[in-house]
């Protein structure tokens, strides 16, 4: 109590000081301004900038008391929280005071930015010239030299890593792959890592692995087990797949993880501890996060810019501490080996010469398919030939050993799909064994070489750093742009094959949407019947293989030559129809789902494959053509039209539907409240308006994760709000066929412009590109649209599924012999302006609704380059923003990431990875471009922000593929474009500035990300009462996001659905610099600590387990400390992901 008292009087006394300071500062100013009154003109200038100062100051002033003030109240509020009583110190927007950053929710996410410590690879990309000088044997880096006693009071450990690099689809498909290569490399490694006990080998595919495991027999599954058990082998990473980190989503490299470690730990009790990437074409902080929290302890990557190897070379810091941008402390710290050498493969690993190192390749013997390129061929190791040969591999061992800080030394030894045959595990294994011997058979040679794995090798070297007492440095930042050689950047790969881009993260929402609701389905169906059994009619196993392989579906699209769009088009085609078979048994589980939770009488429930109770609105005819709406027939008996909120936060949405006349109405199924809705034409031409269908577009206040039901009748004519159109054409005014709609031509002169609410934005009356945006704060800014065109080089290296290299000419302003048809609607749900040009239709959409949907311009477009030949197509926004050469692009919508752009690069090399977000800002103002899909992003000059649409190329680019990208079609992309007022600049974190999205873009981005799904009652009159499904009493914070609630598979039982979840909670950074007004209608978390059970009221929890990301059982936290007690408190720091063992009650 009296520390209460004491806290109390302290904020009194801070706030008493505080006003003072203020008070005397506005007299003194006030004198200023008198003084000015009395001073002659030449001095006017001067007093002004003086004035300025002085506000500046007492802004400063007054924000650093408001934090003080903030912090102590905060504290005093923490003092006093009664978790019993079950708060979970949420703030309300509602309360916002005037400095967003007085917040306390902001103040946590700004506490996360204060470390300054390591090397920011930002400042190494500043340093470096990016010169490619010759350095000898190793081209790309440097002579290296040694006297040979530098070994002599601790010998060099060698741990040769046999590996086989299995990719799951490339230039065959995953099945082609199986059958031909990795079943056989899989027997053998069986036979010959039985037959000698010093044998080892790494595994890292489980899609490869679980597929193998079905094939062999009970006998064979125990060799694997002792395998395992001694040691020789070991599964690395334990992913599906080795996963892309450019352009995948965190949501998929999270979920292909849990599905690989938990079939692992199902089938083989063993959790893998090293990661394993050597392909993926660059490397993103946010996959260490990822196998921070999955429980891993190190890692190993290889595809990074030759030149930053060479830096980390000359500084011996190829091993660091890979530390998240945004963490102060060491929590998330990943010891990380990057491999010095150009590849993966045998002659770049065992030292810095190839022509050396190659001759180590038993696989290479004379009279294979296989040969040394530098003209050396190797040699079988005998007795006449062993010393010679021994000393040439130990020479490139010590060079080897100079670029690390300890005498413990990692040689993978393999390539891709090798071990195939029996005969290389003998030339392989036979012949090093030979030179192993031979080493511990001269002890003055201070070496001892073995084979070992990861894990081998990562425990070695800890204990000789822990006992020179040597600490690796800590780094960090990201690994991309990357580039092997010369100016081929890989940054083409970011944007190639885009239609399957934005397959994959269709799939991505739908997964998630039905595992959330297959969830609840199973957790009501047992509460409901008491006796926590399930509705023998429901098909919840059936179900279950469904959402597996769902899962196994997004997973192994993930894998580095699928999401890439860097696969052979046969193999292209394979995976798309994966990812659409995938979409259409997900629907059938959130149908079947979705009919149980909303029947009033569930004894009404019956479940009939062949003829579902409800329908997708939404359907997708075949993998590669996109979506159509079904077209509803309406009549005076009500259509129910059932809507899945998958978000956590109740939201204003649009809904569209397709439906067979002009005039229509909506209600609120349960209260028979009319809804806000508006009639548009759907145009089968551009100006041509079908008179068959129509599109309906109404308001649906959807509470969070909630199926809510509406009635679509027929209307009497005349009685819904139609869209009004303008249509504009320079020089050629098109003739418009419309008979419902209420056409008219353009006022001469008058400036093209839409506004709601929030925001009013101006356009080209020629083009219908945006040229102007407009805040209701009165923020404006110079935000132009422009398309354009990339070309590709002349000579003989050019653009391809990886590369981008373009002309010297650059990007061309994209210009068509037709002006392009500029069409306008207006309306009272949405109005929209539609460019149609040749090679792209353009629309930016305005929404009329009060919520934040209506605080951004949604742009959408349709593209089709298919007439093209080695072209790119790019949109740019041309802005006043001063960005300078900074801007940020998210990592795998994970976090955000500064960007800076280097005049000393080539343009490609200043294209980045934008999985979901970029923006670029000054001190007043923010503007965020918000993305469906991922694609290649740029800010090639201040004010400038550009994607990558679509690219066409005819020919290969010399990294293996033998193709070009001609496997284009109609392709769709969809973005949010957001302008934010700034307050208050950005904080530095050791060069560089740690940002996050704001609120309002989080939340635009978790609608872009999960739209609200649509389904369609049978049109008969029979159709049983249903009412809506409310789980949740209110919506999340809106900094936490519920990533997944995902039904785990039955230990008991393979296949079924057990009651366990797993409980997947992110809590988001977020940017504090600009809070919109009027504030958004949510809350976000004030402290740490959250209570489980109030934000997930009225669900109620059983039991709640922490456990590691991928919920395996040896991550869970003590029995002692699992949570069966109420209320249920719980750690959420920002950025940071959280996962829960639960069941629901």
């Amino acid at each position: 109590m009296k520390r209460n008292r004491l806290l109390a009087v302290l904020v009194g006394g801070v706030f008493c000081v505080a006003v003072m300071s203020l008070y005397r500062m506005l007299e003194m100013m006030q004198g200023a301004e008198l003084q000015h009154m009395e001073t002659p003109d030449g001095q006017v200038e001067n007093d002004l900038s003086r004035l300025q100062q002085q506000i500046d100051k007492l802004e400063r002033l007054l924000s650093d008391n408001n934090r003080l003030v903030a912090t102590l109240r905060d504290k005093l509020f923490h003092r006093q929280a009664s978790w019993v009583k079950g708060g979970t110190g949420n703030v309300s927007s509602g309360s916002a005071p005037s400095r967003a950053d007085s917040l306390p929710g902001c103040r946590l996410a700004e506490e996360t930015k204060d470390g300054a410590d390591g090397v920011q690879l930002l400042d190494v990309y500043d340093l470096l010239t990016f010169e490619n000088p010759n350095g000898g044997v190793w081209k790309q880096g440097f002579e290296i030299s040694y006297h040979g006693d530098e070994w002599a009071e601790h010998p060099l450990e060698v741990f040769v890593v046999p590996h086989s690099h299995n990719d799951p689809g490339w230039l065959k498909t995953f099945e082609s792959y199986y059958q031909d290569q990795t079943k056989h490399i899989l027997n053998n490694m069986l036979i010959k890592l039985t037959e000698d006990s010093r044998r080892k080998m790494i595994w890292a595919e489980i899609s490869y692995f679980s597929k193998w495991w079905k094939d062999i027999d009970e006998q064979k599954r125990e060799m694997v087990k002792r395998l395992l058990g001694a040691g020789q082998l070991e599964l690395v990473t334990g992913g599906w797949v080795m996963a892309d980190e450019a352009n995948s989503h965190y949501f998929a490299l999270l979920d292909q993880l849990i599905e690989g470690h938990q079939w692992i730990q199902t089938h083989l009790g063993v959790k893998p501890s090293s990661g394993w990437a050597v392909d993926p074409f660059g490397h993103s902080p946010s996959m260490a996060y990822l196998l921070k929290g999955a429980g891993l302890s190190n890692m190993v990557i290889q595809r990074v810019h030759y030149a930053v190897k060479k830096h980390f070379a000359q500084k011996q810091m190829l091993e660091f501490l890979w530390r998240q941008s945004w963490d102060s402390s060491p929590r998330s710290d990943m010891a990380c080996h990057m491999m010095p050498f150009y590849s993966y493969d045998v002659p770049h690993t065992c030292g810095p010469n190839p022509a050396v190192c190659c001759q180590f390749d038993f696989h290479r013997l004379p009279g294979g398919r296989l040969f040394c390129p530098w003209k050396i061929s190797p040699q079988r190791i005998t007795e006449q030939n062993v010393e010679e040969r021994a000393l040439l591999l130990l020479d490139q061992y010590r060079q080897k050993s100079r670029l690390f800080r300890s005498p413990v030394l990692f040689v993978p030894l393999g390539d891709d799909f090798r071990f195939v045959e029996s005969s290389e595990w003998d030339a392989q294994f036979g012949n090093y064994q030979k030179l192993f011997d031979y080493f511990d058979q001269h002890p003055e040679l201070h070496v001892k070489a073995r084979f070992g794995t990861l894990s081998d090798y990562f425990e070695a070297l800890h204990r000789r750093l822990n006992a020179a007492g040597t600490t690796l440095p800590t780094l960090r930042g990201d690994f991309f742009t990357y580039a092997d050689r010369d100016d081929h950047y890989w940054s083409g790969y970011f944007t190639s094959r885009p239609f399957y881009k934005r397959l994959d993260r269709t799939l991505e929402a739908t997964l998630r949407a039905t595992e959330i609701l297959f969830s609840l389905t199973l957790a009501e169906m047992r509460r409901s019947r008491g006796d926590g059994r399930l509705v023998s009619d429901f098909p919840a196993r059936e179900h279950f293989k469904r959402l597996t392989t769902g899962r196994r579906s997004l997973a192994l699209f993930q894998h580095h030559d699928a999401v890439t769009g860097t696969a052979r088009d046969p193999v292209v085609v394979d995976y798309g129809t994966r990812l659409f078979r995938s979409i259409l048994n997900l629907h059938n589980v959130l149908q079947s789902s979705a009919h149980w939770l909303l029947l009033l009488d569930k004894s009404q429930y019956h479940h009939d494959q062949s003829k579902p109770f409800m329908q997708m609105d939404n359907v997708m005819p075949a993998h590669d053509a996109l979506p159509r709406k079904t077209p509803l027939t309406l009549s005076d008996e009500p259509r129910s039209l059932i809507i899945f909120n998958p978000t956590e936060q109740l939201r204003s949405s649009v809904i569209s539907v397709v439906i067979d006349s002009p005039d229509a109405r909506v209600v609120d199924a349960e209260t028979g409240r009319p809804m806000a809705a508006q009639i548009s034409a759907v145009w089968a031409e551009p100006s041509r308006a079908s008179s068959e269908h129509f599109q309906l577009d109404f308001v649906a206040e959807l509470p969070p994760l909630s199926l809510v039901v509406y009635h679509v009748t027929k209307a009497s004519a005349g009685s819904a709000h139609r869209a009004r159109y303008t249509f504009h054409r320079r020089g050629n005014p098109p003739a418009i066929q419309s008979e419902h709609f209420q056409v008219s031509g353009p006022e001469a002169d008058a400036p093209l412009s839409l506004s709601n609410k929030h925001i009013q934005i101006w356009s080209s009356p020629e083009t219908g590109l945006l040229q102007k945006l407009r805040l209701q704060s009165g923020l404006v800014r110079q935000v132009q649209v422009q398309f354009l065109w990339y070309g590709t080089r002349t000579s003989q290296e050019k653009s391809g599924a990886y590369l981008f290299l373009p002309g010297e000419e650059g990007a061309q302003l994209y210009s068509s012999s037709e002006p392009p048809l500029v069409r306008v609607s207006r309306g009272p749900v949405f109005s929209d302006i539609t460019s149609c040009f040749r090679h792209f239709t353009h629309t930016v959409r305005l929404l009329h609704l009060d919520g934040h949907a209506g605080r951004s311009l949604e742009i959408s477009n349709m593209v089709d380059i298919r007439s093209e030949v080695n072209r790119e197509l790019v949109m740019r926004l041309v802005s006043d923003v001063a960005n300078g050469n900074r801007f940020y692009s998210d990592l795998n919508s994970f976090q955000m990431q500064q960007r800076r752009t280097l005049g000393k690069l080539p343009l490609q090399a200043n294209f980045y990875p934008m999985t979901s977000s970029s923006f670029l800002q000054d001190s007043t103002s923010r503007l965020s471009l918000l993305s469906a899909q991922s694609q290649a992003v740029a800010s090639l000059r201040p004010g400038e922000l550009e994607v990558v649409l679509d690219r066409r190329l005819q020919q290969d680019d010399n990294r293996g593929l033998g193709q070009g990208v001609t496997d284009n079609k109609l392709t769709a992309s969809l973005y949010h474009l957001l302008l934010e007022d700034r307050r208050g600049g950005a904080q530095e974190v050791g060069g560089a500035s740690v940002q996050h999205l704001s609120l309002l873009a989080h939340l635009t981005s978790l609608s872009l990300s999960h739209p609200p799904i649509s389904m369609v009652a049978p049109s008969d009159s029979q159709v049983p009462k249903l009412r809506p499904f409310l789980p949740l009493r209110s919506s999340l914070p809106c900094d936490l996001h519920l990533l997944n609630l995902r039904t785990l598979e039955d230990p008991q039982e393979a296949e079924s659905p057990s009651q366990e979840v797993a409980l997947l909670l992110h809590r988001k950074g977020f940017d504090c610099s600009s809070a919109p007004e009027p504030s958004l209608e949510c809350t976000w978390s004030a402290h740490e600590e959250v209570n489980l059970d109030d934000l997930f009221s009225p669900l109620r929890f059983r039991s709640v387990r922490r456990s590691g990301l991928t919920l395996l059982r040896e991550d869970d936290e003590p029995e002692s400390a699992r949570q069966q007690q109420l209320p249920r408190i719980t750690s959420l720091r920002p950025m940071e992901i959280s996962a829960f063992r639960v069941e629901i009650d």
